[in-house]
């Protein structure tokens, strides 16, 4: 379970970990990107939402978009909280479509009760465990999330919360705050016997307690360590799942098809729709 190498939430507070230079590395560096979008998949095939039907879902430590990203692409509406200005900017700029807030969660999730139909989290709450201050108290700073978050969810849905937990002490710490705030649910571990492939999704459950889903236990080739590969330009994110070019003609008629299921008015499709246009002096 122990983290190779130095930890980040050990260097410092989150917001001063990602900072520009951090942030950079969500937007350019292919692996980075490769890898957070597998894991937001997992998370969100873990909420077991309804087949076909769009939800909105709060996306928790969402850092420069690109779990929200995989979101939109499965048509669903969603709200990200983070608490590094630096990573919210990166989102801004790469024009994901879900509304962005700037906040720590160890203070609460700032929503009314019954807002949300699920939540994902991304390699966020292990943050909580960590007192950078002398005020910060980590058993207090995760109750109220976990207690906000079940306030903010509807009842009987589900938050997936990956995790890096940096032993089996700080795990239970999790678990028990989650439990007190009233969720039930598990720990899923994917990949248990992989030294590289781990992963580890809380499953929380703010209803009535039901299955917990099954761990994937094959060996995952696309985890296997490689080098991180950086450019000058940025990446042309491919869609999960469809290998479809972000802002290819293609990638404009699904959005625009989305968008119409969705009820958004949106304009009809011509020949020149997803057509590069030249530069304009």
């Amino acid at each position: 379970m122990a983290f190779r190498g130095k930890r980040p939430e050990h260097g410092g507070p989150p917001e001063l970990f990602y900072d520009k230079n951090e942030a950079r590395k969500y937007v350019r560096n292919s692996r980075m990107i490769d890898v957070q979008t597998k894991m937001a998949g997992r998370a969100l095939e873990l909420l077991c939402l309804p087949e076909g039907q769009p939800c909105y879902l709060l996306d928790i430590g969402c850092g420069s978009g690109l779990s929200g990203d995989y979101l939109s692409d499965e048509g669903h509406y969603w709200v990200g909280i983070d608490i590094s200005p630096a990573m919210l900017d990166a989102a801004l700029d790469r024009d994901t479509e879900g509304d962005l807030l700037l906040g720590d969660m160890g203070q609460g999730i700032p929503f009314k009760p019954g807002t949300f139909d699920g939540c994902i989290s991304i390699s966020a709450v292990q943050w909580l465990c960590n007192a950078n201050k002398k005020s910060d108290i980590p058993a207090k700073r995760l109750y109220c999330f976990f207690s906000s978050l079940y306030s903010v969810l509807v009842r009987g849905a589900r938050a997936v919360l990956q995790l890096y937990p940096e032993n089996s002490e700080q795990l239970e710490l999790i678990t028990i705050q989650a439990t007190k705030a009233g969720f039930t649910g598990g720990v899923v571990v994917d990949f248990p016997n992989s030294a590289k492939a781990k992963k580890f999704y809380l499953c929380l459950f703010s209803g009535p307690s039901t299955f917990l889903p099954k761990a994937l236990t094959e060996t995952a080739d696309e985890e296997e360590a490689t080098e991180s590969a950086f450019t000058s330009e940025r990446i042309q994110r491919r869609m999960a799942r469809r290998g479809v070019v972000r802002k290819s003609r293609e990638w404009v008629l699904e959005k625009k098809e989305r968008r119409r299921r969705q009820g958004k008015e949106v304009r009809p499709d011509t020949q020149y729709t997803g057509r590069k246009r030249k530069p304009r002096f």
